[in-house]
Formats: structure tokens, C-alpha cells, sequence
């Protein structure tokens, strides 16, 4: 989709006399949500590599495109928008999916890690007074390449930060580019 044919935030949204940035207020404002984290995770990425070029594509098989390699995005947070006084165990799924064709409306026969790479974004703020998603500070994110995922954990279908911890080192979102590139 074309950015200059999306909605801009004055947009009105006819038959009312609101407009898109009310709906987006009112809808997606609250980034400590599971869904929404980890749509903000991706958008993140996306903007620490400078590729927001497209938009983003519900249910596809990987979450963007960077130099013709194909990038999933995973997002956890230790405070999560119901918190109840217990961090939240970390893991991030990594299990094989099978691929949906929006062309042909059907889905791979096989299932498989689609993407060349993964980024498994933690919220690591621990403190509920001020955990920030939009704080790009309180983010570590761990850059995987998915053959080691399929070499090392074939058949997980998560895999925990304790083992993200073991294997790989934290990069900060000022890093993470870099990060991207020297693995790709």
C-alpha cells in the first residue's frame, strides 16, 4: 500500500465529527498491550533499519524487508498493561508457521521459519512506576540469525531469554542497525 493514500491524522471519518487521529487515540494508545507492544516492536525495528517504506502487512510470514532479507519481529515485556504486582516470564515464540498467500488464499503445505532473521525486542523495564515503551532506552533486543535458530532449536517452539542470554548479547536500539547488518 501506498503511503500517500493512507489517512493522515486529520482525515475526517465521514457521518461524525471525528477525525482518524481520534480513533487512533481512542484504539492504540495503550503500547503496554501484548498486541500492541509488539506491533510498536516492529515498527521500532523498522525504524532503526529506515525500512517504514511499506506498511505493515496483518498475519504476513515475517514482519519487514531490509536488503532482500525478510525479518521477524518478536516483543515481551517484564510489565505487561494488566500488571498485578508480577513480573511477566520471558519467552518469545520462534516456531515454524505455515505461509498464508493472500494472492491464492491459501496456506503453505509445510511449515517453516519464513524469515532470515529474527529481533526479539524486550521491554526491560522492571519498575511499573516508570516502564515507557516510547522510551527506546528501556528496549534490548537480541539479532538472530534464523539458521542458528533451526541449527540450534530445530523444534521449539519458544525459546526463553535465559537462552537468548546464553548465546547472544543485548544490543540497544542506537546499535541495532548496525547489529542487522553485520549479521546480514
Amino acid at each position: 500500500m501506498d503511503f500517500n493514500h493512507l489517512p493522515n491524522q486529520d482525515s475526517p471519518i465521514s457521518g461524525t465529527d471525528f477525525t482518524i487521529l481520534d480513533f487512533w487515540k481512542w484504539g492504540f494508545s495503550n503500547v503496554l498491550t501484548n498486541s500492541l507492544r509488539g506491533i510498536f516492536a516492529e515498527f521500532l525495528v523498522g525504524a532503526a533499519i529506515g525500512s517504514l517504506n511499506e506498511t505493515r502487512i496483518e498475519w504476513d510470514a515475517y514482519d519487514l524487508n531490509y536488503k532482500d532479507k525478510k525479518i521477524e519481529v518478536k516483543s515481551a515485556a517484564f510489565i505487561q498493561a494488566w500488571y498485578k504486582g508480577t513480573l511477566s516470564k520471558i519467552s518469545f515464540t520462534i516456531g515454524p508457521k505455515k505461509e498464508y498467500d493472500y494472492q491464492t488464499n491459501t496456506y503453505s503445505p509445510e511449515a517453516t521459519r519464513h524469515a532470515d532473521l529474527y529481533v526479539f525486542c524486550l521491554l526491560h523495564e522492571k519498575n511499573p512506576q516508570i516502564v515507557n515503551p516510547l522510551d527506546t532506552n528501556q528496549w534490548k533486543f537480541y539479532v538472530v540469525p534464523t539458521v542458528e535458530l533451526n541449527t540450534y532449536f530445530p523444534h521449539q517452539k519458544t525459546i526463553s531469554l535465559s537462552t537468548l542470554k546464553k548465546k547472544f548479547e543485548p544490543k540497544l536500539f542506537s546499535e541495532l542497525k548496525a547489529e542487522i547488518d553485520s549479521i546480514i
